[in-house]
């Protein structure tokens, strides 16, 4: 019986340090901090804030099922008239929906959104 014992007790500690070499070798050994998205750059609707809207949004506001359109050429237009863009850009509808969880499926990167943010800040032009 005491040679069960010491069996059992031999495999169970073998599982627990075969569970901790797994579990620390599946952790990331390395952390990767997106590129960094500078502030102060001159941020251009046709080319940095429009791709963004036409690989992460068009598939839902493409003009049928949700406000705003943003399918190139009609974007501008529905997010400036439609109250979208605001200041400060934090407080704004489009900053707020793509940032947040709230009944949106956001599909934007982190980059992304301060992307749109900076371009908000510089004025939202349609440049």
């Amino acid at each position: 019986m005491n040679q069960k014992l010491k069996r059992i007790r031999q495999i169970f500690i073998a599982l627990i340090l075969i569970a901790a070499v797994e579990g620390f070798s599946s952790c990331e050994k390395y952390s990767y901090a997106p590129p960094a998205v500078d502030p102060n750059q001159a941020w251009h609707f046709q080319t940095d804030i429009q791709p963004i809207f036409s690989s992460n949004c068009v598939t839902c506001h493409n003009g049928v099922k949700q406000f705003p359109d943003l399918r190139d050429g009609k974007s501008y237009l529905a997010l400036t008239k439609g109250g979208f863009v605001t200041l400060p850009g934090e407080t704004s509808r489009l900053y707020h929906q793509m940032s947040t969880n709230s009944d949106h499926i956001p599909r934007s990167t982190d980059t992304e959104k301060l992307k749109v943010l900076y371009w908000i800040r510089q004025g939202a032009l349609n440049n």
